[in-house]
């Protein structure tokens, strides 16, 4: 099992960002899950990041959740071209041998 302590890919819009998450199962499928959060300065000036979302958060929150889920589609979509891309490898080395004969 794979476990990671960065995100793979971050998406921000003013103070609300999401983490995109890429883990692997005990079967080596890969799982994509994201994180939200926003991100404010305290009264000392430290940056600080909740999950508490004011109302005029909500729609950037929901603008964010779209984006993280197109980019998780995206990252499955290279993860099947590469798997595919994986499985034709021997096959067209194969082929090439034995044109090479």
């Amino acid at each position: 099992m794979s476990t990671s302590n960065q995100p793979i890919d971050r998406i921000r819009l003013g103070a609300v960002q999401a983490a995109i998450w890429k883990n692997e199962d005990s079967e080596g499928r890969t799982r994509y899950s994201a994180t939200v959060e926003r991100i404010y300065r305290d009264g000392k000036g430290d940056w600080q990041s909740t999950g508490s979302f004011g109302r005029d958060e909500l729609l950037t929150l929901s603008k964010i959740a779209d984006l993280a889920n197109s980019r998780i589609f995206e990252l499955q979509v290279a993860d099947r071209e590469q798997a595919a891309s994986n499985e034709a490898a021997p096959a067209v080395k194969a082929k090439a041998k034995a044109n090479a004969r």
